[in-house]
């Protein structure tokens, strides 16, 4: 397999395995975990797998004065982010949630233009209208039934609280912190969240079947280190539009989980739903500069400078 297709390979696992979510947290919530409980394990068990691959690289965790703030900003709105989806999987089928999650590029590339003063081309402002064309086909569920309300409005809070912090972790103050760096402190500062809505622990809901640890434990594995390191290296093969692209393979992981294993309806309208949205996410990434708001990925793994033969120690 040469490196092209290694990397096309990789993009498709770190997609596949970031829409892994509702896989894991379904089966958590019908054992009678509640959202905050499940994020709350979720950020325990990911944070120190992060903190191993970051001394695995021989890093340090050192943060300037004036970052540490903006983190803790960045670690509420993730961690709001995380909320809010996971909450949204009470009022509607998983894989639709999933779907309408994905339209946060869109909403990277407005924020950019009307708070950042980028121009707003044609086909950004096309790109929307089929994104919100592929959003009304999916107002129905599967059954005919009007989708809530509720969890439409926690889907788009999700998708517009995700859509600034990846702008805000490309401003200045914090784009030279290396993504792994920055992602292990958003999750460390955006874990006081649910400690808070815990009760600090007197609310926890724990699990007492061993497989039901066994899907937290999953959820910090797949949807946060592997697809993190896959994500790595995709980028590394192929650069970073395909790798963004391929993020389409994210809502359909779910929608594919969603059917097979939790019975989730699937219609013909849904289906056009959900591919009028993947084009216009897929469009507006291949033709705008969102893609460098998107992947920072590059910056994980850097590749040491090699040493001279003759160079001194």
């Amino acid at each position: 397999m040469n490196a092209k297709a290694k990397g096309y390979v990789l993009g498709a696992i770190a997609a596949a395995t970031y829409g892994m979510n509702p896989l894991f947290a379904l089966p958590l919530y019908k054992a009678g975990m509640n959202p905050d409980s499940v994020l709350f394990f979720r950020y325990l068990f990911a944070i120190p797998v992060l903190g191993i691959m970051i001394k695995a690289r021989g890093r340090n965790f050192k943060l300037k004065p004036n970052e540490i703030v903006p983190l803790i900003l960045m670690g509420l709105l993730v961690s709001f982010s995380s909320l809010a989806l996971f909450q949204s999987y009470n009022y509607m089928e998983a894989g639709i949630a999933s779907t309408l999650l994905f339209v946060y590029p869109i909403l990277v590339a407005l924020i950019m233009a009307f708070v950042f003063k980028e121009k707003l081309t044609l086909q950004t402002i096309f790109c929307i209208l089929l994104a919100l064309g592929g959003i009304g086909l999916l107002y129905k569920s599967g059954d005919g039934t009007t989708l809530s309300l509720t969890g439409v409005l926690l889907v788009m809070a999700s998708a517009l609280s995700y859509a600034i912090y990846i702008v805000g972790a490309n401003r200045p103050l914090l784009k030279n912190i290396a993504t792994l760096k920055l992602t292990f402190y958003v999750l460390l500062f955006g874990m006081t969240l649910f400690l808070v809505r815990i009760d600090f622990g007197r609310s926890l809901h724990i699990v007492h079947d061993w497989y039901l640890w066994g899907n937290l434990i999953a959820l910090a594995i797949f949807p946060t280190a592997i697809s993190f390191l896959c994500t790595t290296l995709a980028v590394q093969y192929i650069g970073s539009t395909p790798t963004a692209i391929l993020g389409a393979l994210e809502p359909l992981t779910a929608v594919f989980f969603g059917v097979t294993v939790f019975g989730e309806s699937l219609t013909l309208r849904l289906c056009c739903g959900i591919i009028l949205i993947i084009l216009a996410v897929t469009l507006i990434i291949a033709g705008s500069n969102v893609t460098s708001h998107l992947v920072r990925f590059r910056k994980l793994f850097p590749r040491l400078p090699l040493k001279k033969k003759n160079a001194k120690s």
